[in-house]
């Protein structure tokens, strides 16, 4: 017997997401390398598996309200940072793969970061305060207001930090 639908669903979800940051990746490198029709199909691409990801994410009935949402948020982002990457980094050092420590240690603090934002923001819902956020492109740390001097996980300066809009 086969897959039932919603197992199907999930599936589609995550390998749509996957294709989505692949594509953008790959568009990435292809401009880097003076590609830049290829990097405008990489990004099309990466737009139209986002638009299917969201469809199954809509019919799994994955979307909530956004006080649900912020409390998924937090959930997911909890779990990253106290179960998921501690169990990676602990693999990672065993095999002694740097690179993949490194990923993992930055992923793992700015999970605990995100968690203490969607708190934040859950905690004010409503109050419709305007705030400014800016990641690091080398670790993803993510900030309110204005960039550090100096990134506190990754040592980048302040001002590679990308405002998001």
């Amino acid at each position: 017997m086969g897959k039932n639908t919603q197992e199907n669903l999930k599936e589609a979800f995550a390998g749509e997401s996957q294709a989505n940051r692949s594509y953008l990746a790959f568009g990435k490198k292809a401009e880097e390398e003076g590609y830049s029709q290829v990097a405008k199909l990489f990004r099309a691409a990466a737009e139209a598996e986002t638009v299917h990801a969201h469809n199954h994410l809509r019919v799994m009935k994955g979307i909530h309200s956004t006080k649900e949402n912020l409390q998924q948020a937090i959930n997911g982002e909890t779990h990253e940072f106290k179960k998921m990457y501690p169990e990676m980094l602990d693999a990672a050092k065993a095999e002694k793969n740097d690179d993949a420590v490194q990923t993992f240690h930055y992923a793992n603090e700015v999970e605990k970061i995100h968690a203490a934002l969607y708190s934040r923001a859950l905690e004010s819902l409503g109050k419709n305060e305007v705030l400014d956020y800016y990641v690091c492109p080398f670790c993803g740390n993510t900030v309110e207001k204005a960039p550090p001097e100096k990134c506190p996980i990754c040592g980048a300066p302040g001002k590679k930090f990308m405002k998001i809009a």
